[in-house]
């Protein structure tokens, strides 16, 4: 687990102190995911997302356009937020499988 600490740190990538028993929480520039706990290893990677102060919203395509959803609200997502909610997913599963 250190090295894949040490690799989402270089990333930028924040580990968020949370109280969560199944999941570690990491960030970057607003952007979220949340990773399985396999005792104190990394786990599966769940879908990355958007953190809003209404909650996880997810990236959902209606044809052409993105969107970002959540419970209970939408907006949509510019091409910029695609591009780094995109980087940030590749970066998160680099960081966590390393040299697997």
């Amino acid at each position: 687990m250190t090295g894949s600490l040490e690799r989402l740190a270089a990333c930028g990538i924040n580990l968020i102190p949370a109280d969560l028993t199944n999941h570690f929480i990491v960030e970057r520039e607003g952007f979220v995911a949340f990773i399985q706990r396999r005792d104190s290893e990394f786990g599966n990677v769940g879908a990355s997302g958007l953190m809003t102060d209404r909650g996880f919203a997810a990236l959902v395509w209606r044809g052409s356009q993105a969107f970002f959803v959540g419970r209970g609200f939408e907006h949509p997502a510019n091409d910029e937020q695609v591009q780094k909610l995109r980087a940030f997913s590749s970066d998160l599963e680099q960081a966590i499988r390393g040299s697997e």
